[in-house]
């Protein structure tokens, strides 16, 4: 019998993504950029992106901007916003306990032994939320303590408020998770702050890739990284009006509703892996979306479909609803444990993201036609 000649492995298809970006990734990732405190971590992005701009500039609170093609009249964005969720400290005890306010939306109940980094004018000092041991915590009541901000404190090893202040600590003074990017099993990444810095890094590299595959855009390319969205899209919607885009295509997170306690007839359907999440509501505008849809059936990039009743709650609002108004698509990627210090999504999702913003840009044109009538 002649022998079956084994089939042909299939080729494994070449990263768009490189050492150089990842090892930018886990630095961005790791450095702190709390609500309204975001200039250190908008430094390392500008440094990173500016070799694949042709300028760039910031505005007075901090949203940075690379610019491609900068003297054409037709203006396309894409954005990301650079903010993290933290804490404010408000209140030090005189035993030297600090207690605390929301920086956005920060969860509580994942607080309880965590460690931090409170941002004081000596340079960060370390400390944990405090809990008390398992065999303590009894209310009155008999029931078992549950964290809320008001019984939430940080320990920083200070024996009183003098020892506290003399650390360069005082009220006001940001506090963050100290937990980091880390690497999972089956191509998954963890890190506090993807929510959205990973957002941030997708659209770098979508410039990136323009620069170095030398493509020619007939449009300037506004690559924006915006602040304080996580208090109400406050960067995005400043930045908006100064650069009064004629398009915008807009990048976040968005709950992967595969995992434990999640209603998918709530949150719809939507899983890490599956490819990008593009977003139906008002603010969305259907043409833009049909285009976007018919690029990645071109482009052969998975996507997943999500709806949403009144606004996005993302960045798309500010920009769409800007000026005179500005056709507007939402791309988001699929997270998991958001607002958490271990946010999880995979590696796939980011490359089939940037690649549908992408491609997108090279399909988009002055001309492209976005009216409704």
């Amino acid at each position: 019998m002649a022998k079956v000649k084994p089939k042909a492995k299939a080729k494994s298809s070449k990263s768009i993504l490189t050492d150089a970006s990842y090892a930018f990734l886990k630095n961005y990732i790791n450095n702190p950029s709390p609500v309204g405190f975001e200039s250190s971590g908008q430094k390392l992005w500008l440094d990173y992106i500016k070799p694949y701009t042709d300028s760039f500039f910031t505005d007075p609170y901090g949203t940075a901007v690379g610019v491609i093609n900068p003297t054409a009249s037709f203006k396309v964005v894409i954005e990301a916003h650079a903010d993290e969720i933290s804490w404010f400290v408000n209140y030090i005890s005189p035993e030297g306990l600090l207690y605390l306010k929301r920086n956005g939306g920060v969860d509580h109940q994942i607080a309880p032994s965590m460690r931090v980094l409170i941002h004081g004018k000596k340079g960060a000092v370390k400390a944990v939320f405090g809990w008390p041991a398992i065999h303590t915590r009894i209310a009155n009541d008999g029931k078992e303590t549950q964290p809320k901000v008001d019984n939430l404190f940080l320990d920083c090893g200070a024996s009183n408020k003098k020892e506290v202040e003399d650390l360069g600590v005082h009220i006001g003074a940001v506090v963050t998770y100290e937990n980091g990017y880390d690497e999972l099993a089956y191509d998954y990444l963890i890190g506090r702050a993807f929510d959205n810095r990973i957002g941030g890094f997708m659209i770098a590299e979508v410039a990136r890739l323009l620069q170095e595959n030398k493509k020619k855009l007939p449009f300037a390319l506004y690559i924006v990284n915006a602040v304080q969205e996580e208090i109400g899209l406050r960067g995005a919607e400043m930045i908006a009006r100064r650069i009064k885009p004629d398009i915008a295509i807009i990048t976040d997170v968005t709950h992967d509703t595969g995992t434990p306690m999640i209603s998918k007839v709530i949150q719809g359907d939507t899983s890490c892996g599956k490819g990008p999440s593009l977003t139906f509501g008002p603010a969305v505008h259907n043409k833009l979306l049909d285009l976007v849809q018919a690029v990645a059936e071109k482009s052969k990039i998975p996507v997943q479909l999500h709806a949403v009743s009144r606004s996005t709650g993302t960045d798309t609002d500010s920009f769409a609803y800007a000026n005179d108004g500005c056709p507007s698509v939402l791309i988001s990627i699929p997270l998991r444990y958001m607002h958490t210090t271990v946010e999880m999504l995979h590696k796939k999702d980011v490359e089939n993201t940037i690649q549908l913003m992408y491609d997108t840009l090279l399909t988009l044109t002055p001309k492209t036609n976005l009216s409704y009538f």
